[in-house]
């Protein structure tokens, strides 16, 4: 058996650790994920996907704010002989105490090609960038960025209508064999790590708040990736009548008129005008309301 500490938080990781779990290979000895957080109306504490499955298994679950500065848990951690950690959407930082532990190494699964999209937001920087594929990688953590060494690589084509939750999903459901088969490779001395190229080097910053605005003096192309992008994920938007609508699903779609008008509606959807073609919503979700098929809000609107 590979004995395993996961470390993990939002739900991507979770069909991951629950494979792990059953798998007659692999001994999951703990969780580390981070701390519950307030969410919903009531804002009360919620437990992350991540730690919700493992104390329903009876796992040992460790919560720290930072692993780097919580000593007392490293040594809980030491205490558990594991030969690897395993780390998947975790979201911290791990110090070279902490990467010390494991027997063996600390494996990574990022959601991108490497050395494609190194950083916070691989998922939607290629769909925002129009890429017509992606992947995911299992390596070798080290101190920086994304940049140790490739286990594994698995290519994922990106449909031109395929959003972030699609592809999110999609990377989640390929994800846990991939871990398995690392993990048993490097115990088994049958895989061997590949230095990144340093060509083709490419940062997922994080997404910001202004990226998320609709800029319609864009081509239609490019706002429509922007809206796959990051649908619902916080989702791309734009303002009418003062009010905030975020954009759901839309489609480019050829015509013109004045940038940023709307030029056109009927049962498909709304049309507005960008630097090139036209952006047709289809679904949208505007200020304080739920999700509704973009001609019912501008049914609603025109009145």
């Amino acid at each position: 058996m590979i004995k395993i500490v996961f470390f993990g938080t939002p739900n991507i990781g979770l069909k991951s650790l629950e494979y792990l779990y059953n798998s007659d290979k692999i001994d999951v000895l703990a969780v580390v994920t981070q701390p519950d957080k307030p969410a919903g109306r009531g804002h009360k504490l919620q437990m992350s996907p991540i730690k919700k499955f493992a104390v329903e298994k009876n796992i040992p679950v460790f919560q720290p704010k930072s692993i780097r500065k919580e000593f007392d848990i490293q040594e809980e951690l030491k205490k558990l002989e594991p030969d690897f950690f395993v780390t998947f959407a975790f979201g911290q930082i791990l110090s070279q105490e902490v990467l010390d532990i494991p027997k063996y190494e600390t494996i990574n699964l990022h959601a991108s090609l490497l050395p494609r999209y190194r950083g916070a937001n691989p998922i939607q920087r290629a769909i925002i960038n129009g890429d017509k594929e992606t992947g995911i990688c299992t390596m070798i953590t080290e101190l920086g960025l994304d940049c140790g060494d490739i286990c594994q690589k698995l290519v994922i084509p990106i449909s031109d209508t395929m959003n972030c939750e699609e592809l999110w999903n999609e990377i989640a459901e390929k994800s846990p064999k991939m871990i398995e088969d690392t993990l048993e490779g490097l115990k088994n001395k049958t895989l061997t790590p590949q230095k990144q190229c340093e060509d083709g080097v490419c940062m997922a910053n994080k997404l910001t708040k202004e990226e998320c605005l609709i800029d319609w003096t864009k081509t239609n192309t490019e706002i429509h990736n922007l809206i796959r992008g990051i649908c619902r994920c916080p989702s791309a938007y734009f303002l009418f009548n003062e009010k905030i609508i975020k954009v759901i699903e839309s489609e480019a779609v050829d015509g013109s008129g004045e940038v940023g008008k709307i030029v056109n509606h009927s049962k498909e959807g709304v049309d507005i005008a960008c630097g090139k073609g036209l952006l047709r919503l289809i679904k949208v979700k505007p200020e304080g309301k739920g999700e509704m098929f973009a001609k019912d809000w501008y049914n609603g609107v025109k009145k």
